[in-house]
């Protein structure tokens, strides 16, 4: 069990059988009655996020979630499988499951995979990938302004913001928790 008290971000409970995450919380001190904490929290199944106060002391059970690193195997139209590299077991996720990650992950990359109660809910790529850039407009010799950026495609099908000297056919590093353009790689 954990107390409202206790909340921090990135913390996981339940309420109602279902399991939420604290984005942001404060704890309030009004001068006048009880305190109370404020509290911003997403259900991890819907997505559906709520601000809410409780009082200090209320007891919500912990919401346990398990992580597992898996490599992405194949997509067969409609469902993306994963497989456990420990156990070999294959498991197919849908579309909304994995659409955020599928932008940066090839097929045999890993990706972390948060399992609530035995269920799939999220699957995150890795905080850096390296990706070929197939398409992007030819950078215009002279035209180099600070910060000037283009879009680029790379092999994932991702469209990311480079600067206008990278070209077709080069390797560069993405920051996949914000979509930017880190470097060529090395």
């Amino acid at each position: 069990m954990i107390t409202a008290g206790d909340f921090r971000k990135g913390i996981t409970f339940e309420i109602d059988g279902q399991p939420h995450l604290v984005l942001d919380f404060q704890h309030v001190k009004p001068g006048k009655g009880a305190a109370f904490v404020r509290t911003k929290h997403k259900n991890i199944l819907t997505g559906a996020i709520k601000e809410e106060s409780f009082n200090p002391t209320a007891k919500f059970p912990k919401a346990h979630i398990e992580t597992k690193t898996m490599q992405y195997l194949y997509n067969d139209g409609e469902l993306y499988y994963f497989m456990d590299p420990e156990t070999y077991d294959q498991i197919p996720l849908t579309n909304e499951q994995v659409e955020e990650a599928m932008k940066y992950l090839r097929e045999n990359d890993e990706a972390t995979i948060k399992f609530y109660k035995g269920d799939a809910f999220q699957v995150d790529a890795p905080n850096f990938v390296d990706l070929k850039v197939i398409d992007t407009e030819p950078g215009v010799k002279g035209d180099t302004a600070t910060n000037v950026t283009k879009a680029a495609t790379v092999e994932t099908g991702a469209v990311i913001q480079v600067p206008i000297f990278i070209n077709e056919g080069e390797i560069i590093q993405i920051d996949t928790r914000s979509g930017e353009y880190l470097g060529r790689s090395k």
